[in-house]
């Protein structure tokens, strides 16, 4: 697992990569945002590809108590994947309530992570 750190004006942002699976179960998660706050960052961006198939599976609960963490840490986080593959309307939903919030957020590119991270 790597970290780079990106700095936008008064916010540290880890972008964690890998090439395994970082985040297979709930727990992973919490312990990785524990992990980041300790080290003073701010938002986190993770990429699809290092997270469960699972996660995108609403049925499963993974993605709402994963985001609820999140959310109740008060740690922003931004996903970069292409989440077109996912036909269900209630993941659709749910990405675009995300997205809406702003503290949680499904983007195309690290790019325009940073941007909604700002």
């Amino acid at each position: 697992m790597q970290i780079k750190t990106h700095h936008l004006a008064n916010i540290k942002i880890a972008e964690v990569t890998s090439d395994e699976i970082i985040i297979s179960k709930i727990d992973d998660a919490l312990n990785l945002m524990a992990d980041l706050y300790y080290q003073n960052y701010d938002s986190i961006i993770l990429h699809e590809k290092n997270i469960t198939s699972a996660f995108f599976d609403l049925k499963t609960g993974i993605a709402g108590e994963v985001l609820q963490k999140f959310s109740n840490y008060r740690m922003w986080l931004a996903i970069v994947g292409n989440f077109d593959a996912y036909q269900s309307k209630s993941f659709r939903d749910f990405v675009f309530e995300s997205n809406k919030n702003k503290q949680i957020n499904f983007v195309g590119s690290v790019e325009e992570a940073l941007e909604r991270l700002r």
